[in-house]
């Protein structure tokens, strides 16, 4: 935790599973489905007043070994006390992983098993080479995939529909 909190500001690295991970700069393909996301949940969360909405580089410390930087993340209102300068100190509601070559083993299984422990309520997976969503919703302790779609991301948690 001490490197992680001494690197530059802006630098794409995690820390998990109290290994530090750093990773080269997204895709243009991630990006715009990241930007076409991220663009219309945060529309619909200001709209509805439901929380807010954050897209990485934004650290989220989960616990001492963890702090992620997801793609996208929504903080609803009753959780907004989490919020602090540096970030988010506890569980997002909702995490958008889009999946990139270097980071996808690290979001299909380490991370996504973290999220679940620490009780991230909705977790979605996008993978950009065919525009394939899984989402997952937390269920008594443990991940349901809860949907799969192409070119869509259908958020029970927000109740709304996302096209990329």
């Amino acid at each position: 935790m001490e490197v992680y909190k001494s690197l530059p500001e802006g630098t794409l690295a995690q820390l998990i599973e109290n290994e530090l991970i750093m990773s080269p700069a997204p895709l243009e393909k991630h990006q715009s489905i990241l930007m076409e996301i991220s663009a219309e949940m945060f529309q619909f969360v200001k709209k509805h007043q439901m929380g807010v909405v954050r897209v990485a580089p934004y650290d989220v410390y989960l616990d001492r070994k963890n702090v992620f930087q997801p793609d996208l993340i929504f903080v609803s209102k009753a959780n907004l006390h989490l919020i602090e300068a540096d970030g988010l100190h506890g569980s997002p509601d909702l995490v958008a992983e889009i999946l990139s070559p270097f980071t996808a083993k690290y979001d299909l299984q380490v991370k996504k098993d973290v999220y679940e422990r620490c009780g991230v309520q909705e977790y979605w997976l996008v993978d950009p080479a065919d525009n394939a969503a899984i989402g997952y919703k937390l269920e008594a302790g443990s991940y349901v995939e809860f949907a799969r779609a192409i070119g869509a991301l259908q958020s029970e948690l927000l109740g709304i529909t996302i096209r990329f």
